[in-house]
Formats: structure tokens, sequence, C-alpha cells
């Protein structure tokens, strides 16, 4: 028996740092997915064109969206599998409790959710890069000033880095409703399907759009990020309170 007593930040750095040696391939398959992903993106979001008796023009527009995309369910999956049995038993490996656990699993969740931010804003100019050395000499290339600007570049990272871990949230919280009973699996997808498809049928009301239109409708970077936050302390909440019925090594 050790007589040393670790502190709890103790332990859950030494978890946070096992985790980010151990689940380094995680980053790696964001770089794949990324770069899958522009890829794609080169193909354009958008096209528009006319022709009259002396002129013909096609407009062509880029955005990174389908790499933002991307980037969600990296972290929404990611987030699912940190709660996989496979994950779960390297944190016995250390002097450990659900608190700690779920605290360096949430810890290592941000530091991915940074990551992915950060290079899914970053992307953007990569992708300029690649359509400029893809153009003809004789096109021209219209850049959107978002992003330009150094603070509307740190405010849209942090609101990319917001909004995938809100999504890692979402799926934490998942996760430990299929760690609980391996029938959650079943009933969460089909339970959400179904609130949906019934709530739409009855209201006339299409649930995703107007979930969309709460979170990204709002012109104020402040509101979307507050209700995001909130959003997500909820699911990350739900999560320890869920993981604290669980027996001590489940």
């Amino acid at each position: 028996m050790s007589l040393t007593d670790p502190s709890m930040a103790a332990v859950v750095g030494k978890q946070i740092q096992f985790k980010m040696k151990s689940c380094i391939g995680m980053f790696s398959t964001l770089v794949i997915l990324q770069l899958l992903a522009l890829f794609f993106a080169l193909g354009g979001s958008g096209m528009l064109g006319g022709s009259g008796s002396m002129l013909s023009y096609q407009i062509n527009y880029y955005s990174i969206d389908i790499i933002v995309v991307f980037t969600i369910l990296w972290a929404f999956i990611n987030a699912i599998l940190i709660k996989t049995k496979a994950y779960r038993e390297d944190d016995f490996a250390f002097v450990t409790n659900r608190l700690s656990s779920n605290l360096s699993n949430i810890v290592f969740l941000f530091i991915g959710s940074i990551v992915g931010g950060i290079t899914a804003s970053l992307s953007g100019y990569l992708l300029r890069i690649a359509i400029y050395f893809l153009f003809d000499d004789n096109q021209q290339m219209i850049y959107s000033s978002t992003g330009y600007n150094l603070m509307d570049l740190l405010v849209g990272t942090i609101a990319m880095i917001v909004l995938i871990f809100l999504f890692s949230s979402f799926g934490y919280i998942i996760g430990t409703l299929v760690h609980l009973h391996k029938a959650f699996a079943y009933i969460v997808p089909v339970a959400i399907l179904g609130f949906i498809f019934l709530f739409e049928v009855s209201t006339e009301i299409h649930v995703l759009m107007e979930i969309g239109s709460f979170y990204f409708g709002e012109d104020s970077f402040w509101l979307f990020g507050g209700k995001a936050i909130i959003t997500l302390v909820l699911f990350l909440a739900g999560s320890m309170l869920i993981s604290n019925r669980l027996e001590v090594r489940q």
C-alpha cells in the first residue's frame, strides 16, 4: 500500500498526458479527414453563370463548410469512442475514480476541439492557395473579406472551437449512455429520430432547422457562444452524473 496520496490535479494531469500519447492516431485521422474534405471543397460549393451577345461568365463559390463538417464528425465520433471499453480500461493504469476519468476525458476532448478548430479555420488559406494554382491565367479570384482581419480570424477560430466542443460533448453523453447500457446504442438514435418525426408531423415545425436557427442564426458571437457553452456544460454535467451511477469498474 502506497503512502503517497496523489492530488486530483496530478492524477488528471497524468491521465491527460497518457491520452495525448496513446490517442495520437486520432489527430492523424483528423489531418487525413481535413485533407480529404479539402479535396472535396475544390469542387466548389455553388456556381452562377450567364452569357450575352458579347460576354459569358461563370462564378464558382468556394468555402470550408465541408472541412468544418468533417472536423465536427471527427470530434463527435471520437467523443463516443473514448467511452468504449478499450479506452476506459486505460484509466485504471492510474489511481483514479470516475471524476478524474471524466475530467481527463473532457480536457482531452477540449484539446482536440482546439486543434480541430484552429486547423479547420486556417484551412481556408490552404484552400485559397490550392485554388490559386488551379486557376487559369484568364480567371480572377475574388476573396471574401472575412478572415483577413486578425480579430475576425480570432473570433471565427474561437467560435469554431466552441462549435466542435459542443458536438464533442454531445457525443460524450451518448457514449456515456451506451456505457450505462448497450441498448442505448439503439434506443438513442431511434428516440431522437422518432421525436423529430412526431414533432414535425404534429406541429409542422422543422426541428433541425429550428435548432440550427437557435444556435447559428445569431449575429452576435457572444449570444452564440453563451448558448453553445450552456448546452455543452449541461451535456458534460449529465455525462458525469450518469457515470456516477456505474460501478467502480465497469
